[in-house]
């Protein structure tokens, strides 16, 4: 191929392939690859000309919106690193990304599903010393924030800008693109730097598995804030000039009618996402003649969600396994794989990847035989954004970057996931990592310990339980240290149970056993196991 892998080119290649192909429908618009590539152009010259240099982080804090993908190209074309953001996170979380990645700019929605942006940014003026511009999109904005449209106005006339065609011409795919954050074990968020490589070259593969072209239009309700849509979703679609229908939140009976609507071919999502398809399509009529796959990832797939997919929804969907750090995906099933092997496999390493199982001592083990999955090759993250150590303890001297999932690997190839080492668990698709909410819970003065754990729940996979032992005279209440979790944290972090307990299974080191809390808490509250 005679593009370089650099999200910009790949773009760039999009539109000189097919320029009136439709990139984007949203709503009653439609925006072609010719006018994507100009939009992202436009913008990377205005984010220059306000002050942003090559190398800043500039946040991305919005939903599912065209502006989202004409920033990220934009920003990925005057060589700066954009730094996605959960559009679900408050100012804790807010503050702590901004000022972590040293972000000079950020990009924002004014508003979006009650949550007022703006007055998160006000309440932090003065605490991201960094951060000198911020821009808008929607009427609201307070004193000194841009408007998303005068970044596009100030670099209407790119084509006379020096530095911009300078920059564009010195990008290189080992240039670090973005930073995403991810919670560590220890509860603090790690910024995981993903080169043009990385990414754009994983996306080819993805939409090569999935025989991706074209002629193909997906429909992405996944985040682009996260991996799965953001490459899975938006950066394969363009290395396969594909069509993109984002939506901004999730809504089963507007997805579906989007599927006929758009005659969408490719449909993404967590496995929650496909059940509620299921149980929608139970209700209204739905035709979905152009649906043929997508790729399910995220939680384990229950058999009967693989089904029903294939069976009521015509769509022949592929399992993903990956990681953040592995840019992110790591092993894939094929169209041509049984039934068997998509539901109890995440199937085999893509191109160019060395995947091995090793034990404790970092010792390849036998086919067959339970280890740690561990991955090499161009995917994997440059490091974590000054996190020197964590990086090491990541990545080991021989290039291997340890995934923490416990797998086993059979004689075909065929990867099974069959547990994970760290005690991360995922609720609708999204990671949560027990210790940043014990951190948090230990903050409430009644409380005297806390262990927060995933339990089974059938239609997010894994909800969070905090088993919480109170202080000696304190007393609060479930749903009080409910709704105070609700204020502070991403929703899919708060806690859908709370036990409170004198005393907990502890081993003989004094440590709490996670195990027999999780055993003694589906007996407790009658859970069964995701997806029997």
């Amino acid at each position: 191929m005679d593009r370089k892998y650099t999200l910009s080119d790949f773009l760039r290649s999009a539109a000189a392939k097919d320029p009136k192909r439709i990139a984007l429908f949203f709503d009653d618009r439609t925006i072609t690859y010719e006018e994507l590539d100009e939009l992202a152009s436009r913008f990377a010259s205005g984010l220059l000309r306000m002050g942003i240099k090559k190398g800043d982080r500039v946040g991305l804090y919005m939903p599912n919106y065209p502006e989202w993908v004409v920033a990220f190209f934009g920003i990925a074309r005057m060589g700066g690193v954009v730094v996605p953001m959960n559009t679900r996170y408050k100012g804790k979380e807010v503050d702590y990304i901004l000022n972590n990645s040293e972000a000079t700019g950020l990009i924002m929605t004014s508003d979006f599903l009650n949550i007022d942006y703006v007055d998160i940014l006000d309440s932090l003026r003065g605490k991201i010393p960094k951060l000198r511009e911020v821009i808008v999109l929607g009427e609201k904005r307070s004193e000194g924030m841009t408007a998303f449209q005068e970044v596009l106005d100030l670099g209407a006339d790119h084509e006379s800008d020096g530095e911009l065609k300078r920059i564009d011409a010195e990008r290189e795919e080992d240039d670090v693109v973005f930073i995403l954050y991810t919670s560590g074990t220890t509860g603090e968020p790690k910024g995981a730097m993903l080169t043009n490589l990385n990414i754009a070259k994983n996306a080819e593969q993805i939409a090569e598995v999935m025989k991706q072209g074209q002629e193909d239009v997906c429909l992405i309700v996944v985040p682009f804030f996260h991996c799965f849509g953001c490459v899975i979703g938006i950066s394969a679609c363009v290395s396969a000039s594909s069509g993109m229908v984002p939506m901004p939140s999730f809504d089963a009976k507007q997805a579906l009618t989007y599927m006929d609507m758009f005659d969408i071919s490719i449909v993404h999502g967590v496995p929650t996402m496909f059940i509620s398809y299921l149980e929608e399509m139970k209700k209204g009529d739905y035709k979905l003649e152009s649906v043929r796959t997508g790729v399910m990832a995220g939680a384990p797939c229950p058999v009967e969600i693989m089904k029903g997919a294939s069976e009521k929804m015509g769509a022949n969907i592929v399992i993903a396994y990956g990681l953040t750090e592995a840019s992110p995906v790591i092993t894939m099933t094929s169209l041509d794989d049984e039934l068997r092997d998509r539901v109890e496999t995440v199937g085999r390493a893509l191109p160019e990847q060395e995947v091995k199982i090793v034990d404790e001592n970092n010792r390849e083990v036998p086919r067959g035989t339970t280890g740690e999955l561990v991955v090499r090759g161009y995917n994997v993250m440059k490091g974590y954004f000054k996190k020197p150590e964590a990086t090491r303890e990541a990545i080991d001297e021989e290039g291997f970057l340890h995934s923490g999932d416990l797998a086993v690997m059979d004689e075909r190839g065929y990867v099974r996931i069959v547990g994970r080492k760290k005690e991360m668990y995922i609720c609708g698709g999204f990671n949560v990592y027990p210790r940043e909410i014990e951190e948090f819970l230990f903050k409430i003065s009644a409380v005297e310990n806390v262990a927060v754990l995933g339990v089974p729940d059938p239609k997010f996979g894994e909800v969070g339980l905090a088993v919480i032992k109170l202080a000696e005279g304190e007393h609060t209440t479930e749903e009080e240290i409910i709704n105070y979790c609700k204020v502070n944290l991403a929703n899919f972090k708060v806690p859908r149970y709370v036990w409170f307990v004198d005393e907990y299974p502890m081993t003989q080191s004094g440590k709490i056993q996670k195990f027999r809390l999780r055993e003694m808490a589906e007996e407790r509250f009658g859970l069964k196991d995701a997806g029997n």
